[in-house]
């Protein structure tokens, strides 16, 4: 009987390094990042195989479109590294198998990744970063950058080897009742913490003034909105994104264009006053 193929642990970190370095790499919207996949199981398929012809034939796996939340993504490289070690090692798995596994868990990863990472933590880290801003400050950027960097990494790190320890066990978990569970809650938070953010950090209010002729104000618009609901601009504005970016699926960096086109145009018509001084 012959001993099985174990994944060494120095294969497993420079995989694991491929992935939180590349994931990204040759990034397009035709592949997203199917390269970064291929460049993070290309060691551990160079040690699980010693011909090339079976080397080539197991990366064929992981040439199929794949993206999601590349964050908590790492887990499923994770998961498909022990896949591979138990197909190489003769187990009842193979390349479809995996690839069914990678395209069921693309979305549920992506639902939980985009509303925890993108929707709760980094809002909470940026909320404290610009706080400690405060003054033209550097420390609040000094921060996020190696808070963020640190929580990434070693996040990462652990959910690759979680992933790699539990193998498809980790599928039942990810996309069944519990999975769905975590994914509802992790948005309510989400949305909540997106809501503070906001009610601290936007306001958007309006110079426009009607006066009589003897230059008198009889109407401001904004103390007519703020009689109406305080902050209302701001809550337009901010619904304004929401429907642009959800509705409409407009990029962020587009939506901030039609923003800044608002806003020139707002202060071009005097609906509103930047505070400039010449």
């Amino acid at each position: 009987m012959t001993d099985r193929k174990k994944i060494s642990k120095k294969t497993l970190n420079k995989a694991f390094h491929h992935w939180y370095y590349g994931h990204l790499t040759c990034f397009s919207q035709e592949h997203m990042q199917t390269f970064g996949y291929l460049t993070s199981m290309l060691p551990i398929i160079e040690e699980l195989y010693d011909k090339k012809d079976d080397q080539k034939e197991a990366m064929k796996t992981y040439t199929a479109f794949f993206n999601t939340e590349p964050q908590l993504g790492s887990i499923i490289v994770g998961i498909t590294a022990g896949l591979e070690e138990a197909k190489a090692n003769g187990d009842a798995v193979d390349g479809e198998t995996i690839n069914g596994m990678r395209a069921g868990l693309m979305g549920p990863i992506a639902g939980i990744g985009d509303s925890l990472i993108v929707g709760t933590l980094i809002p909470i880290l940026l909320g404290i970063a610009l706080g400690m801003s405060t003054g033209g400050s550097p420390v609040g950027a000094i921060f996020y950058i190696i808070v963020w960097n640190l929580i990434a990494y070693f996040g990462m790190r652990y959910l690759f080897f979680r992933g790699y320890e539990m193998g498809d066990k980790a599928v039942e978990f990810l996309v069944g009742a519990q999975g769905s569970a975590i994914r509802k809650a992790i948005g309510v938070v989400g949305a909540m913490v997106v809501g503070g953010v906001a009610a601290t950090w936007v306001n958007i209010s309006t110079a426009f003034e009607l006066k009589n002729a003897s230059g008198k104000t009889f109407l401001s618009l904004q103390k007519q909105f703020d009689s109406i609901y305080p902050g209302l601009l701001t809550v337009l504005f901010i619904l304004l994104c929401w429907w642009l970016m959800s509705k409409k699926k407009i990029s962020a960096i587009n939506t901030m264009l039609i923003l800044v086109v608002i806003a020139f145009v707002g202060v071009l018509v005097g609906f509103f006053n930047p505070g400039l001084k010449y």
